[in-house]
C-alpha cells in the first residue's frame, strides 16, 4: 500500500494513547514525537486532541478548572490503519510513552464511505468520521452538518471533537497560528443502531470531500437516566491468558448536572476517590445525545453547552464497579456505552500493566 492509501472497508486497528501535555522525550514534546512517528509511517489517519480533565494510574488530577492544574492537561492521540502498519510502530510508541496509557481496538476502516457490514452483537455500532476541522459545507463547518444529519437519521448520540495536530491520508496536518487549519483532522464520534449507522454512511458519502471513517462494535448501556443494559460480561483473560479490558464512555453536555455539580467533573471526582485506574474527559464543539437538539457554544450564554465525552478503561470486574458510579451520576442525563479493549498497556512509577498483544475473547 502506498503512502496514505487504503483499500475500501478493511479490518484495521485503532491505537489510542493517553498522556500529559508536558510529557517530553529529551527536548521534544511527546505529542510532537508521536504525531511525527505517525506521519513518517504514513498512517491513514491520526488526530491529537486536548482533553479538559482526567487522571491515570498515578491518580494525579489534570484539569483546566484550576490555574495550578491546567499547565499539564491530558492529551489523547488516536491513529488508525491496517493491523500490520499499526503493529509496526507499536514498539516505538511504547518506548516513548514513559507514563500514560496505550490501548488497541479492532475496527473496520472505510477508506471511502461505503455501506458497512453490520456488526454482530446487540445491533449497535460506533461510527468515527475524520474530516478537516474547518472543512465547509454550504458555508458552515462540515462537522455541524454531519452531526445534524446523524441526528435526523436516528442515531443515539454524536460528538464533534477538534484536533490540534494529526495525519490525514498519510500526510501531516498541524494546527498553526494565523491559519484556518482547514486540513487539521477533526473527529466526529457517533453511536447508534447498525441500520441507522449504515444509512448514515451512505448519506455522508455525498457530503464530504475525502471521507475517512471507522466502524466498531459497542453496546448502549444507559440513555437519559434509563438503564438499558449492564456492560457486557467478559472474562478477565482469553484462552491464551492475555488480559481483557473494557471501556465505559459517557456522553453528556457540559451544562448537565448531578446534584447541582457538573456531571463530568463529579464523575471524574468520584472515580478518582474510588480508586479507578483512570478517566479522561474531552470537550467537544458540537453534538447531541438522545432526543435532545444538537448543541454547542453560543454568544451571550453564561453556561457552556458543548458536549463532553468521558472515558474509563479498566478490567471487566472493575468496570462493573465503575458502572455503579456512572449509573448514580447519570441519574437524569447522559448516554453511556461499553466497548471491549483487547490490548491495554499502562506505564506508571510502579511499573507496567498489561501489554500490546491483542486478546481474543470467546464471547
Amino acid at each position: 500500500m502506498g503512502a496514505g492509501g487504503v483499500a475500501l472497508s478493511v479490518e484495521s486497528l485503532k491505537l489510542t494513547v493517553h498522556f500529559g501535555e508536558s510529557d517530553r522525550i529529551g527536548h521534544v514534546l511527546l505529542s510532537d514525537a508521536l504525531v511525527d512517528l505517525f506521519a513518517v509511517h504514513h498512517l491513514h489517519v491520526a488526530v491529537l486532541i486536548r482533553a479538559v480533565e482526567g487522571f491515570g494510574l498515578e491518580q494525579t488530577l489534570r484539569t483546566d478548572r484550576f490555574l495550578s492544574l491546567s499547565e499539564d492537561l491530558p492529551l489523547v492521540a488516536v491513529a488508525v490503519d491496517e493491523p500490520e502498519r499499526i503493529e509496526a510502530i507499536l514498539p516505538a510508541v511504547t518506548d516513548v510513552v514513559s507514563g500514560g496509557l496505550v490501548t488497541l481496538e479492532r475496527a473496520r476502516l472505510l477508506g471511502g464511505l461505503v455501506a458497512p457490514r453490520a456488526p454482530s452483537g446487540d445491533g449497535a455500532a460506533k461510527l468515527s468520521i475524520y474530516l478537516g476541522r474547518d472543512e465547509r459545507i454550504r458555508g458552515r463547518p462540515a462537522y455541524v452538518d454531519v452531526v445534524d444529519v446523524l441526528r435526523d437519521l436516528g442515531l443515539a448520540g454524536c460528538t464533534a471533537l477538534l484536533g490540534v495536530d494529526g495525519v490525514a491520508h498519510g500526510a501531516r496536518r498541524r494546527a498553526r497560528f494565523f491559519s484556518r487549519n482547514a486540513s487539521v483532522p477533526a473527529m466526529v464520534v457517533a453511536v447508534g443502531g447498525a441500520e441507522a449507522v449504515a444509512r448514515a454512511v451512505s448519506t455522508l458519502d455525498g457530503l464530504l470531500r475525502h471521507p475517512i471513517a471507522t466502524l466498531e462494535r459497542m453496546h448502549v448501556c444507559k440513555r437519559d437516566g434509563t438503564v438499558l443494559a449492564s456492560p457486557t460480561q467478559h472474562d478477565e483473560h482469553d484462552e491464551a491468558g492475555l488480559g481483557i479490558w473494557q471501556r465505559l464512555t459517557v456522553h453528556a453536555g457540559e451544562h448537565a448536572r448531578h446534584q447541582g455539580r457538573s456531571l463530568h467533573t463529579e464523575l471524574i471526582r468520584r472515580l478518582r476517590a474510588a480508586g479507578a485506574s483512570g478517566a479522561t474527559s474531552v470537550r467537544g464543539v458540537y453534538g447531541f445525545y438522545g432526543d435532545h437538539q444538537p448543541h454547542g457554544d453560543r454568544l451571550f450564554r453564561i453556561r457552556r453547552r458543548v458536549p463532553v465525552v468521558t472515558t474509563i478503561v479498566d478490567r471487566p470486574e472493575r468496570i462493573r464497579r465503575w458502572f455503579d458510579v456512572v449509573d448514580e451520576v447519570t441519574d437524569e442525563a447522559g448516554l453511556v456505552t461499553s466497548e471491549l479493549v483487547p490490548a491495554y498497556h499502562a506505564v506508571a512509577s510502579g511499573g507496567r500493566v498489561g501489554g500490546t498483544r491483542l486478546a481474543r475473547p470467546t464471547g
